[in-house]
């Protein structure tokens, strides 16, 4: 997964995040989260891979 797929992505959850929504559409593909806590961990560990991958 390149930087740019990761921070889209990453953007993506953050804008759900703020709206409330636990359901997130990337690339075709939906994904709804059960908590905000498995939300918050999604976001961290992408932040994480992208941080790497800088």
């Amino acid at each position: 997964m390149t930087i740019e797929e990761m921070t889209a992505q990453l953007e993506a959850l953050l804008a759900a995040r703020y709206r409330g929504l636990r359901t997130v559409e990337i690339d075709g593909r939906r994904v709804t989260y059960a908590t905000d806590a498995e939300m918050a961990a999604a976001i961290t560990d992408l932040e994480r891979r992208i941080a790497l991958a800088q």
